[in-house]
C-alpha cells in the first residue's frame, strides 16, 4: 500500500440536529418568539400611549378653544350691549326723535284727568295709542260679537277707542248713545249695532265733529298739532292719534294701524291717502257730562 499518496478524505460533515430558520437555530425558536411577542406588545402599548396622549392634547385644545371662544363671544356680547344704548341715544338725538321742544312748541295738557290717575287726558290718550302701537296688533277688522277685538288684532279705529280707554272713556257707549239721541246725524247707520258702530271711521267723524274741538288741517301749522290729537284721513276711511315725535320739518308723527310695519311713523302728507280730512282734540271740559261715559269692564 502506497502510503505517500494517501488520499485525504474530507472530514465527515457534522450533522446538526438542528435546521437554520431565518438564520436562527430552531433550538432557539421559543426564546425568539417570546421576544417578538414582547416587542409587539411593547409596540402596541406605545401606540396606545400615543393615541391617549393625542386624545388628551386634542381634548385640552378643544377645551381651550371653547374657553377662548366663550370669552370672545362674551366680549362681543358686552360690546353689543354697550353699542345698542349708544345707538339708541344717537337716534334719540337725531331727527327721528325730535319733539315739540326742538321747535319751541310747548306741549298742551288737558285740564281734565277723567280717570283720576294723576295724568292729564291728552297724555293718557297719547300713551294709550303708544301702547297699541307697541303691541302691534295684526290688521284684522273681523266683526266681534262682544264688540271689542282681542289685543292681538285690530284696525285703525281700534287705536282710538283703546287710546280713549287709557284715559278712562268708553267710546263704544258714547257713540251708541249719540246715535240713539241723533239718529239723523249718522246716515251710515242703517241698523244700529253697538258692536261695530264705534269702529267705523265715518261714524267717528260725526261724533267728533259734534263734541271734540275741531282744529286745523294744515299740516305745516306745526304749533297747532299736539300729542293725543285725533286725525281722520282721506274720504273718512282712516284715523289715528298724533304722536309726541316730529320730523325735521316739525310735523308730528302719527300712531295708527293701517297694517304697516311701523305703527308710529311720519305719515302726515306722505301720500294721497294721508291727506288730512279732520283734526280734533278731545277736550272733556267742553263736552256735556251726559255724553261722557266712563270705561267699565
Amino acid at each position: 500500500m502506497d502510503t505517500t499518496t494517501a488520499v485525504q478524505r474530507p472530514a465527515a460533515r457534522r450533522v446538526s440536529t438542528s435546521r437554520a430558520v431565518n438564520g436562527c437555530p430552531t433550538a432557539n425558536r421559543p426564546a425568539g418568539q417570546k421576544m417578538r411577542r414582547q416587542a409587539k406588545k411593547a409596540a402596541r402599548r406605545a401606540k396606545r400611549r400615543q393615541a391617549v396622549a393625542k386624545l388628551f392634547v386634542l381634548t385640552v385644545a378643544a377645551g381651550l378653544i371653547i374657553l377662548v371662544g366663550a370669552s370672545f363671544f362674551k366680549e362681543i356680547e358686552a360690546a353689543v350691549d354697550t353699542a345698542i344704548p349708544e345707538a339708541q341715544n344717537l337716534i334719540a338725538k337725531g331727527e327721528d326723535r325730535l319733539t315739540g321742544k326742538d321747535f319751541n312748541i310747548s306741549t298742551v295738557q288737558s285740564p281734565v284727568d277723567y280717570n283720576r290717575n294723576g295724568v292729564d287726558d291728552y297724555t293718557d290718550i297719547l300713551n294709550g295709542a303708544k301702547k297699541d302701537a307697541a303691541n302691534h296688533p295684526e290688521y284684522d277688522g273681523t266683526y266681534q260679537d262682544d264688540a271689542y277685538p282681542p289685543d292681538h288684532i285690530g284696525v285703525c279705529s281700534d287705536v282710538v277707542w283703546r287710546a280713549l280707554k287709557n284715559a278712562g272713556y268708553c267710546l263704544r257707549e258714547m257713540v251708541d248713545n249719540d246715535i240713539t239721541r241723533r239718529p239723523w246725524a249718522y246716515p251710515e247707520v242703517q241698523g244700529q249695532d253697538w258692536n261695530i258702530d264705534f269702529r267705523r271711521v265715518k261714524n267717528l267723524r260725526v261724533f267728533f265733529d259734534e263734541y271734540a274741538q275741531v282744529l286745523t288741517t294744515d299740516i305745516d301749522a306745526i304749533e297747532e298739532w299736539q300729542p293725543g290729537d285725533i286725525v281722520i284721513f282721506g274720504e273718512n276711511r282712516h284715523i289715528g292719534v298724533v304722536s309726541d315725535r316730529r320730523n325735521e320739518q316739525g310735523r308730528t308723527y302719527m300712531l295708527h294701524n293701517g297694517g304697516q310695519p311701523d305703527r308710529e311713523e311720519d305719515y302726515l302728507g306722505s301720500k294721497e291717502e294721508a291727506a288730512v280730512a279732520a283734526h280734533y282734540r278731545f277736550d272733556a271740559s267742553k263736552i256735556p257730562e251726559d255724553v261722557l261715559v266712563a270705561w267699565h269692564d
